[in-house]
Formats: C-alpha cells, structure tokens, sequence
C-alpha cells in the first residue's frame, strides 16, 4: 500500500509587524495552498475569556475555557477583506477578535503555558488537512519543528512601528508614533521572555530582514527558497 504523502507546511515566524502575516497571506494565494495565521485562535481564546470571565487575569480560569470552548478557522466565506473565518464555538468572530481590546488582552494570553499546549495541539491538527502557510512566532520551533520550510522575518522596532502605525491609521484609529513603537517593544519582551514556546528563529531557519523591503521584494526572496 502506498504511504500517503504529509501535507507541506512552510512555516513564517516573527516579531509583532514583521510582515510575516502579509508574506504567508500573499505567498499562500501563489501557491494555492491554505493560509493560517495562529494568532487568530490565541485571539479567540481572549475574546471568550473577556466574555465568559470578565477578564484573563485567572491563568487556570482561562485554561480550562480554552480546554472547553471549540476554536477552528475555515476558507473565508464572505468577501469583506477576510484572509479566512474564525469560529469560537460555531459563531463567526473573524472581525470581533481584532477589536482594540483583544490587542491589549492576547499578550497574556499567548504566555499562559496551559492556553499555549492546547492550541499548539489543535494547530497540528489543522496543519494536517492540507497543504498550508502558517504563520505565527514558534511555528518551526513548537508547532511544526519538521516543517520543510521555515522562513524568519525580522525587521527594527522602528520599522514594525511604522508599518503598524499605517495599519491602524487606515482603519481610522488614531495613535502617536511613539505609542506604537513601545507597544511594539513591549510586545517583544513578552514573546521573547516568556517561559514557554519564547520568540525565537529554528536554528534551521531562513532569516530574511525585511527592513527597507517591500512586500513584492520579501514576496521574491521567499519563492526563490520554497520549492514544493
């Protein structure tokens, strides 16, 4: 009997704003496989414990809710600028987990070692319904450490500042420059100081700094790396 061949995986890890997310989403299109940002599901997994808790503040609260509640993404299913749907419980939440509150609330979340084994878990589950782009912070290091390819984008704080600064501005949401950029660094040391799954490239990864590139730029460099 013939093995059934493993999907392919290609892993893109990085800090907050690094592009990892518009390369895997624009990547993911050229090749034709399915995209999938993890963040989403740490991001549903805050989102139902701001509604079912009041809060994330109680670390095994919020992991036994995470434990409970069912977490899935799908192909988007709605032309409105969705990269995929997100599902908490059935219930589409793919625009409410982006909401500013989420952003403050997932960081804590995302180092909670209990919340981080869970989805880890389901995300291999997913990786494994075909072949896919999966973006994250410890993709080729937890999730998939035998992907085939792992790609590593970093950028300066300043740079991911910039670019997050134009995200927000174009969805109307005013902030100062400074703002973001320490919402950024602070965001760096929570990943890359945390206990469990810590920010950090596969020693085998390929590292691409982005800093002064476009998308189209980095979009190149990484084809020219991915071979499936």
């Amino acid at each position: 009997m013939r093995k059934q061949q493993k999907p392919l995986v290609i892993a893109i890890d990085g800090p907050a704003a690094s592009g990892k997310s518009t390369l895997a989403e624009k990547l993911a299109q050229r090749l034709g496989f399915f995209y999938f940002d993890t963040g989403v599901m740490y991001r549903a997994a805050t989102l139902a414990a701001m509604k079912d808790l009041g809060g994330v503040e109680d670390e095994k609260a919020v992991t036994r809710l995470t434990a409970a509640v069912q977490i899935d993404v799908r192909p988007p299913s709605v032309e409105d600028g969705r990269v995929m749907d997100v599902l908490l419980n059935g219930e589409d939440v793919t625009w409410e987990i982006r909401t500013p509150e989420v952003d403050r609330n997932v960081s804590p979340v995302s180092a909670y070692e209990g919340v981080r084994t869970i989805l880890t878990n389901r995300q291999r589950d997913i990786g494994m319904r075909g072949n896919m782009v999966m973006v994250g912070r410890d993709i080729g290091t937890v999730v998939f450490p035998d992907a085939r390819y792992k790609i590593y984008l970093e950028a300066s704080p300043e740079e991911r500042a910039r670019r997050r600064l134009k995200e927000m501005q174009l969805r109307g949401e005013t902030h100062s420059f400074e703002e973001v950029l320490q919402s950024i660094i602070r965001r760096d040391g929570i990943d890359s100081t945390r206990q469990h799954a810590p920010l950090k490239p596969a020693v085998d990864a390929v590292i691409i700094d982005t800093d002064g590139k476009s998308i189209e730029e980095v979009l190149e460099e990484t084809l020219a790396i991915v071979q499936p």
